[in-house]
């Protein structure tokens, strides 16, 4: 199955992040539109439980519990992949925790950890991917960045240097493929979305003192569509929805004014969000009643908006 495909049917997709949010989202639609998907994140019983629900409606799945910090843990991912389905066609890195608050607010450990799953989890995932795509002579790799990967954010300082990482590692990926003969037949998408409305907010280690919210957040749904038309149509670089490729344009044009705006919106935001004890999330062990698509923030911030904190 070359990498120029129309449709995802008969491919077969790893999905990293596949437990929650828009990771689980694309999860059930690629399966839904005949891919084979194989299901990675740390939540065993959450990947088994939707592994469960793809193939009791008709379609093919696989789960395999991965923590992406353990290069050991993503080569089994990858052979598990192969050995189960022959072939992997398509590899998406949704990988990506978080830490909000001041940068010296932050313990170094939760900045260690971010940057083992977020940088070295991915460049694990993509070196596995990699090297099948080149064996076999095609496939398409796409790593999930964040708007943060252009406009780094305040609050989230080493989030955004880890996706700033992202989208460099996606450019010379693609530039190595080139110079190698394999460019038309093996692809690296970068995916930008927006700050959107998952469980990823609640994941996130927290020293703000207050609960996470950012404005105008996206839906799931807007995500999981450019995931599955990156598996269809990959691009370079692939900013999602309007809101991300203003901010793409902006930074372009005013990179200090756009980065000085974005930090001032992060701040009033923090501002206006209801008062929580400093934690660490979910970015050493997972949290078990997390595995919605949708993370219910916007409804909370409706409530703290209103005042009904």
């Amino acid at each position: 199955m070359a990498s120029d495909k129309k449709s995802v049917a008969d491919t077969t997709i790893v999905m990293v992040g596949a437990s929650s949010g828009f990771g689980r989202g694309a999860a059930l639609e690629l399966a839904k539109r005949g891919a084979k998907v194989v299901l990675a994140a740390r939540r065993e019983a959450a990947l088994d439980a939707l592994a469960a629900e793809i193939n009791a409606a008709g379609g093919q799945a696989l789960a395999v519990a991965t923590d992406v910090s353990s290069a050991a843990e993503v080569a089994r991912l990858a052979e598990s992949s192969q050995q189960r389905f022959g072939q992997i066609d398509i590899w998406i890195n949704n990988v990506g925790v978080g830490a909000l608050g001041f940068f010296w607010d932050i313990p170094a450990e939760d900045h260690a950890r971010l940057i083992d799953v977020n940088l070295k989890g991915l460049i694990y995932g993509a070196h596995e991917a990699l090297r099948r795509f080149i064996h076999q002579g095609f496939g398409t790799l796409i790593n999930v960045g964040s708007v943060d990967s252009k406009v780094p954010l305040a609050f989230q300082s080493s989030y955004a240097a880890s996706k700033a990482a992202v989208l460099s590692l996606g450019r010379s990926l693609n530039e190595e493929l080139r110079l190698s003969g394999h460019h038309d037949k093996i692809k690296v998408a970068t995916v930008m979305p927006w700050a959107v409305d998952t469980p990823w907010w609640t994941h996130a280690a927290n020293h703000t003192g207050q609960a996470p919210r950012m404005a105008a957040m996206d839906d799931p749904a807007k995500v999981v569509e450019a995931l599955i038309e990156a598996c269809i149509h990959p691009e370079e670089e692939i900013p999602v929805g309007w809101k991300a490729h203003a901010a793409k344009i902006s930074h372009n044009l005013f990179p200090d004014l756009t980065e000085r705006m974005s930090a001032n919106i992060a701040g009033r935001e923090i501002d206006k969000a209801s008062a929580v004890a400093p934690n660490s999330g979910a970015i050493y062990q997972p949290m078990s009643a997390t595995t919605t698509i949708d993370g219910g923030i916007r409804a909370r911030m409706k409530q703290e908006d209103s005042g009904k904190k």
